[in-house]
């Protein structure tokens, strides 16, 4: 149920009958129309356009068209009045009764309420983390998994098919240190002293994998020179590498439904493929671009090589796909791997990629574009940098890692609940402050704490309840007499609770799961707010002692409220909490 959409459709259905009776010409657009929540709350329930948005299509004053819909509408049972503001901007208010429709319909729908068929099962690549396979999770990636995967589960709730992604960048040079950074541990672990040379990986969590090349190869490979082991230690580490990773995906609850590798492009043709697509388009040239202003990039050379028309599609200048001594840039195989993911019939692709790939956007856009033919849109969602504090004091490199904060410390130290939805308290493009003592205080201002509070106190009344000898099942509730909710705290809680499927539409049009955490804890702030008049007015606690009834539909609609807060938790990937330690 998704009452906007539902009175959206009725608005839609009045001026279609107001075209059929000649009020309103033929051949209007309607789909500007928009039924939302008015900016000031004591304006109504609802206010819509759709006199503002027609007025100049249909050549008449927008009041005129907003009267005369005004006159329509109130025929509506749902809708008690429809108010005519301003220039033309029509204000809805709704019967009471359609707010306990909503209750019931969330009890009745469970974690499905709020469930869209927006996405009508298109197919979406949510591609996130991709950190290079050298080393442990740190905690950029940490923001950058829960993010994707709080986006992924977004777009499933709303009807899309989402497949997990991972890209593994283990077809550059940093693969190469890593194998050299590893048989200085396998060195180690034969009993030499490791040389942990400036450039290599300095941290703890080689030593293990040191150990193991050890028990595979014993100490056959000390006086082997670099050429003979580098292939296989590049391998080996690699692997050993994203077991780790995975491990560090699993603690946070996050599940990849495929894995991809970059080096798995490097001699199969696939590079070669996609650019001859290109080059088919006219887009791929010899050329010798102009010296940027400011800092040189790293694929700039004066000299003739071969580039990428990306200008045609929007892009600064045209990028660089191979080199003048003929090895490929590093965004020759991320051309190939993302036309892999067109060929895999994807309707659209999703990046999420740190805050340095900024410059990385319109390249990558203009390739998708000209592969695609412009049928499959790329959205590249870029995550701000994560600032650690302990009491307000910078929290402390990693041992382990040696140079970094790593995922495990962050979990370890705050609990994968509490640092998922603590990381989706800011948008992904806003910096993030991430105080260890203020996430595990428990308090207002600690919104993984205020929402979680605020189910386990419905759990806590359903227990009660069920020792009064209520029926608590929501099959049971949703029969109750709303009627006896009708104070305004109780009716504003039931408003709030009518928001959520709209919510999830316009987090999943948008991309931004962090909506979820917002909307969350203001539904959780309106639950408290009526516990709390409860203190002062007997007549709105949960619990009405002698009075069954009014108890049924109180809980009634506490138990709804925990429906959605569960729902929308279950998409941050947080678990709802119970009771409260």
């Amino acid at each position: 149920m998704n009452l906007f959409a539902d009175i959206r459709a009725a608005v839609i259905s009045a001026l279609e009958d107001m075209v059929a009776a000649g009020d309103l010409p033929s051949g209007l657009d309607m789909s500007n129309v928009a039924v939302e929540p008015p900016r000031d709350a004591l304006h109504g329930d609802m206010a819509t356009n759709a006199a503002m948005v027609l007025a100049k299509p249909a050549g008449k004053p927008p009041r005129a068209i907003a009267e005369a819909l005004a006159a329509r509408l109130a025929a509506d049972h749902r809708i008690d009045s429809a108010e005519v503001a301003g220039p033309g901007f029509l204000n809805l208010r709704l019967s009471a009764l359609v707010w306990d429709g909503v209750c019931r319909a969330a009890l009745l729908q469970g974690r499905a309420f709020g469930r869209s068929t927006l996405g009508q099962g298109a197919k979406v690549n949510v591609e996130f983390v991709s950190a290079n396979p050298t080393g442990p999770m740190h905690v950029g990636h940490t923001r950058g998994a829960v993010f994707g995967d709080a986006l992924a589960a977004l777009l499933d709730y709303a009807g899309y098919d989402v497949t997990r992604e991972y890209y593994i960048n283990d077809g550059g040079a940093q693969v190469d240190v890593l194998a050299r950074s590893a048989y200085e541990r396998y060195r180690e672990a034969n009993g030499l002293e490791p040389e942990i040379r400036e450039g290599l990986y300095p941290g703890d969590y080689l030593i293990p994998v040191g150990e193991a090349l050890k028990a595979k190869y014993g100490d056959s490979l000390l006086d082997k020179p670099e050429a003979e082991w580098l292939a296989d230690l590049r391998t080996f580490a690699t692997e050993r590498m994203m077991d780790m990773i995975r491990e560090d995906l699993a603690c946070l609850g996050v599940t990849m439904d495929v894995y991809s590798s970059e080096k798995a492009l490097y001699g199969t043709g696939q590079i070669e493929a996609a650019l001859e697509e290109l080059r088919a388009q006219g887009l791929i040239y010899e050329g010798v671009l102009e010296p940027p202003k400011g800092k040189l990039p790293e694929d700039w050379e004066e000299r003739e090589q071969t580039l990428f028309r990306s200008t045609a599609f929007g892009d600064d200048v045209d990028r660089p796909v191979m080199k003048s001594d003929g090895s490929w840039t590093y965004f020759a195989p991320d051309i190939a791997y993302h036309y892999d993911k067109v060929k895999r019939g994807f309707d659209m692709l999703i990046d999420v990629l740190g805050a340095d790939h900024g410059g990385y956007v319109k390249r990558m856009k203009a390739a998708v574009a000209a592969l695609s033919g412009g049928r499959v849109p790329l959205d590249i969602k870029l995550i701000q940098l994560v600032k650690l504090f302990k009491n307000g004091e910078p929290f402390k490199m990693s041992k382990r890692a040696g140079t970094f904060v790593t995922l495990r410390d962050v979990v370890e130290q705050a609990g994968a609940d509490v640092t998922r939805f603590v990381m989706l308290t800011r948008k992904n493009d806003a910096a993030l402050d991430f105080d260890f003592a203020k996430v595990l205080e428990q308090s207002k201002d600690n919104p993984v704490f205020y929402v979680q509070y605020a189910h386990a106190r419905v759990c806590s009344v359903l227990r009660k309840a069920v020792e009064m000898g209520v029926d608590v099942s929501d099959a049971a509730l949703s029969q109750a007499d709303l009627t006896r909710n009708r104070h305004e705290a109780e009716v504003a809680l039931a408003k709030k609770i009518a928001e959520w499927p709209r919510l999830v539409e316009i987090a999943a049009r948008a991309n931004e799961p962090h909506r979820v955490a917002f909307y969350l804890y203001e539904l959780a702030s309106d639950l408290h707010s009526l516990w709390n008049r409860g203190n002062d007015d007997p007549s709105l606690r949960f619990l009405q002692d002698g009075d069954l009834a009014a108890t049924s539909a109180k809980i009634a609609l506490a138990r709804a409220t925990a429906v959605v807060i569960s729902a929308g938790l279950g998409i941050l990937g947080v678990t709802p909490a119970e009771e409260m330690r």
